[in-house]
């Protein structure tokens, strides 16, 4: 595979099945078309058409994208199968390679440009009394990880936003901060701006695979592995692999 970084807008197909929504847009350099549906366990049905129906308004064909972007976890176990299935499928048969792209990072870009936030808290409902967090800050205009994503207990977020600079506001989004808000008590933390039912899309999966794909970041499809962090989860599907 060859990675072509000329003078033409790179086009990205980017699709998002880590939660209850599904997406797929298309990026064409900055311009990005996409369909978003809030349709649990419908993922599988939908999909497909939501790609060719981006492709089409793009006036695009398959052929003629670049790479293909999909978000690689967190998420629901079964929503990111889907989304490396489809991505693997893709790359495949058109020979195009991949850009993974964090669910939280989605999150937390969605923010930036639809809140213009700096700093945002990024969380998923992990079940089992559990979030998936990640922490990021906004650097020309994309938001960028600050350490490391990790699956822990809903009260260590707020240990987490403790310790940073007194000063600064962040955005709380995602699903992990819907489920636990009560728990959580947010309305007592003055640096913290909750913003409600934020679920992950493939718009801003494409958004950041756009820069991945400028800085040369693609990879092949058989090197692109999901992000679970639920070192359990990991252990099973690694286990499933060696059964075969």
């Amino acid at each position: 595979m060859k990675t072509d970084h000329s003078n033409n807008p790179s086009i990205i197909l980017a699709i998002e099945t880590a939660t209850e929504a599904c997406s797929a847009a298309v990026a064409i350099g900055d311009k990005i078309i996409t369909r978003f549906s809030i349709a649990p366990r419908e993922h599988t049905k939908l999909i497909l058409t939501m790609m060719d129906e981006v492709l089409k308004e793009a006036d695009v064909k398959l052929n003629q994208v670049d790479a293909i972007a999909f978000s690689r976890g967190p998420g629901a176990f079964t929503g990111i199968r889907i989304a490396v299935g489809v991505a693997h499928g893709v790359a495949l048969s058109m020979d195009k390679l991949v850009l993974p792209i964090s669910t939280l990072a989605a999150i937390a870009q969605q923010m930036q440009q639809q809140q213009a936030t700096h700093h945002c808290l990024a969380a998923m409902d992990a079940r089992m009394g559990e979030v998936y967090w990640g922490k990021y800050t906004v650097k020309k205009g994309l938001m960028r990880l600050q350490g490391t994503e990790a699956v822990t207990k809903p009260e260590n977020l707020l240990t987490a936003l403790n310790t940073e600079n007194q000063e600064t506001i962040w955005t709380a989004a995602g699903s992990g901060w819907d489920q636990y808000a009560q728990q959580l008590n947010l309305t007592t933390h003055q640096k913290l701006i909750k913003i409600d039912n934020i679920l992950p899309s493939a718009e801003y999966i494409a958004k950041l695979a756009v820069e991945d794909w400028k800085q040369g970041k693609a990879i092949n499809i058989e090197d692109a592995q999901p992000i679970y962090l639920r070192n359990k989860v990991a252990q099973t599907v690694a286990e499933r692999k060696r059964a075969k």
